[in-house]
């Protein structure tokens, strides 16, 4: 099979699949009304709550859930093979994946953009609220320092991507005064925008920035907290609507490119059952890969962020499907490509690379062979920059079969639609962490008095998370941990789809047709996590700190479970709607 019926056969399935099961669940599930007014416009503050046009809100949407997990892991994701990682990620972004982002979002629409965590509390236990908080909260923070790392890392190895970046942020503040406070025609103040986006590119293509590691660190602290306490219109929205350009022109980009060039996958479309990727170990495709592929087929922290912030500037309720539900769809395509582009050109990249996999023990050629790349996969991205190296050389190369031009300027432009990525993410899913701490403390606002506006004020409540991950990441201890994270961040999304599956079951009409298959989808999430979690712990050597992290995610699984079951068996036939949906 070649590249361009692979991606025209995920781009068929994903449309199929939009038109049908996610327009029904809007019509039968959720009944979205826009004459029901929005938490935007009930709750506006012009800080956080604030109406948005439905084009810049799927931009930042989308930049903020894509990340680089999308790309990192799908490209892990290869030594099971091309096919073993497509099927993942097509049937995980249509059955769960889409599921539970717009769910996540229209549950917290109605419930006055109140954060994912809270919700259920309100469906469970009051106590499920305050673990769902902690759980969310040092997982959002662990993949924050992730992202720190992973990109510091980036712009050391291009500093000319890392200036323009940083030239990209002044032309977002630009914007967003523009757009947002002087209220300027949108579609000229966005023509400005792009133009500005291009001035910065070429700027910092001349003025490379050479800073070191923890230089770098320091950076985001004071980037993350300040993205996460100004006013969304300042920053957050204008940078993430225009990083929307940069990212769906890779997109297009690559999806234009592996349609045009017809090659053949070079790499296996099925190695072995358990390659070697998790610790060096033999890792079975069930229940490791939503461990590895994890956002490029669905994540937890979509759900932490499509409530966060997404939820709350949501302008209509008809919106909801094609941000939510699209934009989950739109990371899967982005992963597809990555899946594809990698099984066609990884192959070259690393022939090119043969000097250093000898030096390593492996021979390039031999890559070709299912067994082999099996078990020598991870081992050789590293002669080549890792999952994101591997990505980005194959991209370039893609671009220069299908468009004539250089793959390095293919490689350098797809690093900086990676650093976009990940910029979006911090800011995103710092905010988020300020909305969740803010949210602890809600519950003590008149019994602390003036000390609640302290301990909840907006810069404190975005500094805190802020060092908290750079923290991590400062001596690169976040790289222990990581593994662990891919379990917590599922466990996230199992935990909120059974939150929404409550929610559905109890305050809306849906028939149960539909209530058994989302419950079913959660149930069959939790339990492969949940095991997944088991053959880490005894299967991986780790640290006492990693044990200790699977530990308490698999103690608090159990407990999640619990008051999802306890919390369904109280449910009386009137409650959800119709006589045989529950029977205690």
């Amino acid at each position: 099979m070649n590249t361009s019926v692979l991606l025209i056969l995920g781009i068929a399935i994903y449309a199929v699949c939009y038109l049908w099961y996610g327009r029904s669940l809007a019509r039968k599930v959720v009944k979205a009304d826009d004459s029901k007014p929005t938490p935007a416009h009930t709750k506006y503050d012009d800080v956080d709550f604030v109406p948005t046009h439905p084009a810049v809100l799927f931009g930042h949407h989308f930049a903020s859930i894509a990340g680089g997990a999308p790309i990192l892991g799908p490209a892990l994701a290869m030594a099971w093979g091309w096919w073993a990682g497509l099927l993942w990620i097509w049937f995980g972004n249509i059955l769960i994946g889409a599921v539970h982002d717009y769910l996540s979002i229209m549950a917290s629409v109605r419930y006055e953009g109140k954060s994912i965590q809270w919700i259920a509390g309100k469906m469970m236990r009051r106590r499920t609220s305050y673990l769902f908080q902690v759980f969310a909260y040092l997982t959002l923070a662990l993949a924050l320092a992730a992202f720190a790392t992973s990109l510091a890392y980036l712009f050391i190895a291009y500093p000319e991507v890392a200036s323009m970046s940083m030239w990209f942020i002044v032309a977002a503040v630009i914007t967003g005064f523009l757009l947002f406070k002087w209220r300027i025609n949108f579609t000229f103040g966005s023509v400005i925008g792009i133009v500005l986006t291009i001035i910065a590119i070429w700027v910092g293509l001349f003025t490379p920035l050479h800073i070191g590691y923890k230089g770098w660190m320091v950076i985001f602290f004071v980037y993350m907290m300040a993205a996460s306490a100004l006013p969304v219109w300042m920053l957050l929205q204008p940078r993430d609507y225009l990083n929307s350009f940069i990212l769906f022109f890779g997109l297009a980009a690559g999806v234009v490119a592996l349609v045009l060039v017809g090659t053949k996958m070079e790499l296996a479309g099925f190695t072995i059952w358990s390659p070697n990727i998790v610790g060096g170990v033999p890792s079975p495709y069930w229940p490791v890969v939503p461990l590895i592929i994890a956002c490029g087929s669905l994540s937890g922290i979509h759900g932490l962020i499509g409530s966060g912030t997404t939820s709350k500037q949501l302008d209509k309720e008809t919106q909801g499907l094609i941000v939510g539900y699209g934009g989950m769809l739109t990371e899967g395509l982005l992963s597809s490509v990555v899946t594809i582009t990698i099984a066609a050109f990884g192959l070259l990249v690393f022939k090119e690379a043969a000097g250093k996999l000898t030096e390593m023990g492996i021979v390039a050629d031999s890559l070709k062979e299912p067994l082999y790349l099996g078990k020598n996969y991870v081992k050789a991205i590293g002669a080549v920059g890792g999952p994101l190296g591997i990505f980005t050389q194959s991209y370039g190369k893609l671009i220069q079969q299908a468009f004539g031009i250089s793959a390095q300027v293919g490689t350098i432009f797809s690093s900086l639609w990676v650093s976009a990525f990940t910029l979006t993410s911090m800011d995103t899913g710092n905010r988020v962490l300020r909305f969740a701490w803010e949210e602890v403390w809600e519950p003590l606002k008149d019994s602390l008095g003036d000390f609640h506006g302290v301990i909840t004020n907006r810069w404190l409540a975005s500094a805190i998370p802020s060092a908290l991950s750079i923290l991590l990441a400062w001596n690169k201890a976040y790289n222990v941990l990581w593994p662990a994270f891919g379990g917590a961040n599922q466990m996230l999304a199992a935990v909120t789809l059974l939150t929404v599956a409550l929610w559905v079951l109890r305050w809306t009409t849906a028939s149960k047709g539909h209530v058994r298959f989302i419950m079913t989808c959660a149930g069959a999430l939790w339990l492969t996590v949940f095991v997944g979690l088991w053959w880490f712990l005894f299967a991986v050597p780790s640290t006492p700190l990693v044990q200790g992290f699977v530990v308490l995610e698999i103690v608090l699984a159990l407990i999640f479970a619990y008051d999802f079951f306890r919390s369904l068996r109280s449910m009386s036939p009137k409650e959800v709607g119709f006589s045989e949906a529950v029977k205690p």
